[in-house]
């Protein structure tokens, strides 16, 4: 299957090829994560398994609650009661994370690994200035502040600076006494970009980046974190819900359902040639420039209850291509090219 979208030219044919898995800087394996509710055990993330390598770029894709956000809160740490890590492993630079002391968690989070949230308005604290939240990051990560003193919160200061520079704001100076309201959606998205950068992390994950942002503004901040990557060498997540975001962004593609990985790939592969339905109804379902005037086929059906999963291929509902062969549990596959596609008519 063919879509409009431009795919990835830049890439070598070496950068399309699976890697192995010693070299990957995030591994994780049979991740289940689940929350208590009063209606039962959702299982919001089910057994998934990924790898980020060095200096890549990896989007995640799927509808909202399909589990993209959620993997990733495990992975730093943030899921806490009602919600558990019920079981797997998640290794980063060779250490599991899974079961690691708080304490140490906290060293790490926010120094080697940062995470950007959906809403940065919600996310920032409206109680303090910008340069007051960015200059805390560092006090906390950056050992190359001096001990104590007034050289110690002017070290932080002209960093704080240096970093609202970086990621383009202008009149930093100035603008490190605001609060995070003063500033537009664009800006505050920066402000997110540039504490999550404070200490130089060697994996950002970017969850929705781009939300509510227009789209000369979303086209900024995307070019803003690409530019960060070459220039400081990071792997990059990039949660979004936008397939356009992906072709132009990312090397390789997860692609989330009800909790579940169901393909993954090179860029190239998964959006030039889907080979999971699921996957092609979020193509189908783009309005496409090419054919401005034809009709945009949504997924029919709804996302199976996580409470009450059922013992079948869980996209089986809204499937267009189901068989009885497909009511059971399916298992991922690994296909000839590398590609991992949970559907037993991929290889077909």
């Amino acid at each position: 299957m063919t879509t409009d979208h431009p795919l990835p030219t830049d890439r070598s044919d070496d950068a399309a090829q699976p890697r192995a898995d010693p070299q990957a800087l995030l591994r994780i394996r049979g991740l289940r994560t689940c929350f208590d509710t009063a209606n039962g055990v959702v299982r919001a993330v089910d057994g998934v398994d990924l790898d980020v390598f060095p200096g890549e770029c990896l989007g995640v894709v799927g509808e909202s609650g399909s589990g993209k956000s959620v993997t990733f809160a495990s992975v730093i740490g943030l899921v806490r009661s009602p919600g558990r890590i019920e079981a797997g492993s998640v290794e980063f630079g060779g250490r599991n994370l899974v079961g690691m002391e708080r304490k140490e968690l906290r060293r790490l989070r926010g120094k080697e690994i940062a995470m950007t949230m959906q809403d940065a308005l919600a996310a920032l604290n409206p109680a303090l200035t910008v340069g007051e939240q960015l200059t805390e990051v560092l006090y906390a990560h950056d050992d190359t502040l001096p001990a104590r003193g007034r050289a110690r919160k002017t070290d932080a200061n002209r960093k704080a600076i240096e970093l609202m520079q970086m990621v383009g704001i202008p009149s930093a100076p100035t603008r490190l006494r605001d609060y995070p309201h003063q500033f537009s959606g664009g800006m505050r998205q920066r402000i997110m970009i540039a504490i999550a950068l404070a200490c130089r992390p060697r994996l950002l994950i970017a969850d929705e980046p781009t939300t509510a942002l227009d789209v000369t503004i979303q086209a900024q901040v995307l070019e803003l974190i690409a530019s960060l990557r070459k220039q400081l060498g990071m792997s990059v997540v990039l949660i979004t819900h936008d397939l356009g975001v992906v072709v132009e962004q990312c090397d390789r593609v997860a692609v989330m359902y009800a909790g579940q990985i169901v393909e993954t790939g090179t860029a190239r592969q998964v959006i030039g040639n889907p080979r999971h339905p699921y996957t092609r109804g979020l193509l189908e379902s783009i309005p496409r420039l090419s054919d401005p005037h034809a009709k945009i086929r949504p997924i029919e059906g709804q996302v199976p209850d996580l409470v009450d999963l059922p013992d079948v291929c869980r996209f089986y509902t809204r499937c267009p291509q189901r068989t009885e062969r497909c009511r059971t549990s399916i298992d991922m596959h690994t296909l000839g090219d590398g590609r991992r596609v949970r559907c037993i008519l991929a290889q077909e």
